[in-house]
């Protein structure tokens, strides 16, 4: 029995082969990965801290986008004529993109003007 434990534990020391491990000399230190978190923070550059907008017509469900309604449509078109991205008016994709169509439409039935130039 002697042996047979003597045999076991030359065979457990066998010499492992040491990792090998390459540094790069102007590495960056990585951003952590946890992506809520990273969503969550904001962090204010300057003096002022900014507020997360929220989409007008997610908070009014009862809020119709429609060409007709000309007052509610000019609420997301600067005044050369265009229509203001979703950074400035804060809706959501798919109200920014129900806005658009209906700008649009709104134009073409000649409710809305297409530019500064083209006033009633």
């Amino acid at each position: 029995m002697e042996e047979k434990i003597e045999k076991a534990s030359t065979n457990t020391t066998a010499a492992k082969p040491a990792e090998v491990r390459i540094e790069r000399p102007y590495s960056r230190p990585r951003p952590p990965q946890d992506r809520d978190n990273r969503r969550k923070t904001f962090k204010p550059r300057g003096k002022f801290l900014f507020k997360k907008k929220v989409c007008f017509f997610c908070k009014n469900k009862d809020a119709v986008i429609d060409y007709k309604d000309v007052g509610l449509l000019k609420r997301f078109i600067a005044e050369s004529g265009k229509i203001t991205p979703r950074r400035f008016t804060g809706a959501c994709t798919k109200h920014q993109r129900k806005i658009a169509v209906e700008i649009k439409k709104a134009r073409h039935m000649g409710l809305l003007q297409y530019t500064d130039k083209h006033k009633y």
